[in-house]
């Protein structure tokens, strides 16, 4: 893996946490308020983990086919990237709902 790549994972990763948190590239001009909600940043991060695993699977399918253009390495990697990511989101799954079980175990 080429330092540019690594840098271009590093930076999107960046831009995500700077997404979840509200930071300035999510901020409308008008006060601050945030310019998306909760439920199209989670809409738009499962959407794009669900493209990242189908690009794996076209790439995995092409090498199997035996398509010279494919590199088996380009393959593994993006195979790797999608795994990462799904786990990822499961784990952000599993905190909310914990967090929401919490919430509604709360007594008023």
């Amino acid at each position: 893996m080429s330092s540019m790549q690594i840098q271009q994972v590093l930076a999107e990763m960046r831009a995500l946490q700077a997404r979840a948190a509200g930071g300035p590239a999510d901020t409308a001009p008008t006060g601050g308020a945030p310019a998306a909600d909760f439920a199209s940043l989670m809409k738009s991060s499962v959407d794009h983990i669900a493209t990242m695993q189908n690009q794996a699977s076209s790439l995995a399918q092409a090498y199997e086919s035996g398509d010279k253009s494919v590199d088996l390495s380009k393959v593994m990697l993006e195979v790797q990237k999608a795994d990462l990511a799904f786990r990822a989101m499961t784990q952000v799954r599993n905190k909310l709902l914990d967090a929401y079980t919490q919430v509604m175990n709360m007594s008023v």
